[in-house]
Parts: structure tokens; sequence; C-alpha cells
């Protein structure tokens, strides 16, 4: 029964979002595919299915009989903790993050990405480049997603934003300025830690490490 109902819930309220679309598969996912996990409910319940995340409409998405249907509106708020490959997501500012650090600080990461055109094919095999980012949205026709004519012409573009809960503040930071700015007492010590130490702000666990550095011996 307790499955039963769970399943219930997850069919019906979750919005569709994705259906079996013609030509080649256009991919967002942070996972290279789809990975047995668990959808922990707020209520106490839980779920296991096969779970991903898109970056590009920064939704949590699951399978249920073949179909691919996203956790989204209302319903996210519903959701307590997702975890896959014993990696934990959490909802927050409506949104699913992964929750990447938890200890005097808590930092969080939010994966997203840019699509760009890579141009189209001019009268000489050339492309036309455009510097236009399109957003999620365009992509959406129906319930059908990323209906592109051709595929080949788009790139992602994969980045992060990082949270940092921080004495019961809560901060958001996308590049090594705007965490200088929440470490305003360790300027030098994060200028020193940079210069001595290779990090990739794209990497959670460089991330880690550093604000590991950052808060040790305070």
């Amino acid at each position: 029964m307790k499955h039963f109902i769970l399943s219930l819930i997850l069919c019906l309220s979750f919005t569709l979002a994705y259906s079996q679309s013609e030509g080649k598969e256009f991919s967002a996912y942070i996972f290279p595919e789809f990975i047995q996990g668990k959808v922990l409910m707020k209520t106490g319940m839980s779920y296991n299915t096969l779970l991903n995340y898109d970056a590009l409409t920064e939704e949590m998405v699951f399978v249920n009989k073949g179909k691919k249907l996203a956790i989204a509106g209302d319903e996210v708020e519903l959701v307590d903790t997702i975890v896959i490959s014993g990696r934990k997501f959490v909802t927050l500012d409506h949104k699913f993050v992964e929750l990447v650090y938890d200890s005097v600080v808590t930092l969080y990461a939010a994966y997203k990405c840019k699509l760009s055109s890579h141009g189209k094919p001019g009268a000489y095999g050339d492309t036309s480049q455009t510097a236009a980012i399109t957003t999620a949205s365009g992509f959406y026709t129906g319930t059908t997603r990323y209906e592109l004519s051709s595929p080949d012409l788009y790139q992602v573009k994969p980045y992060t934003w990082y949270w940092l809960m921080k004495n019961g503040k809560l901060s958001r930071f996308i590049n090594f300025r705007q965490l200088a700015n929440i470490y305003r007492d360790r300027d030098e010590k994060l200028k020193n830690y940079l210069e001595n130490n290779v990090v990739n702000f794209e990497d959670a666990e460089d991330m880690i490490l550093l604000i590991r550095f950052l808060e040790k011996d305070k």
C-alpha cells in the first residue's frame, strides 16, 4: 500500500516533461546515464527509481514506465532528499541542488548550463555564428523537449553556482571574487591559497578543500 500510494502521487502530480522525440537525442544531464536512486518525501515515504538531473531546465528527472518525467512546480517542495549514486540533492530556492559539504558551514552546488549555437551552415560550408544564448523555455513544444531541427548546431556549456550557508546567512557565489567578498576577513589567506593551488571552480571537491582551508583555525 505504501509504495502504491507514493507511485500514484508521483505519476499523477509530477509534471510530464519528456516524451520520445525523433532524431538525435540532445542531453544536458549531469550523469552520463539514468541511475537507480531514491526519492525521500517529506511525509517519510520513499520511492526507488531511475534518476538524473537536467542542468538546462534545472529539473530532476525520473523514469516511469519508459517515460521521462520531471519533478516540477509545487511538487518540488514535497521532496525532502534525493540520493543518486551516494550524492544528495535537496531543494533550495525551489530548485534541486547538491549538498556537497555540511560541517561548520554548508555548501550547495547548483548545476546549470547554457545552450549556444555553433552557427548555421553557409553557402560554402562555413557557419554563421550567433552570440545569442537560447533559454530552456525555447525548447518546449507542448510536453516534448529539445525539438531542435539540427542538434549538431548547438553546444552545451555547463557551469556551477554555489550557495554557502555561513553563520545563519545564505550567500551565493559564482566566481572567486564573490567568494572573497564572503570571506573578507580571510582575503590574504584566499589569495595565498589560489596562488599555490590549482582550483577548478567547476569541481565541487576543489571547492570543498578551499572552504575547509578558509574555515580552519577560525
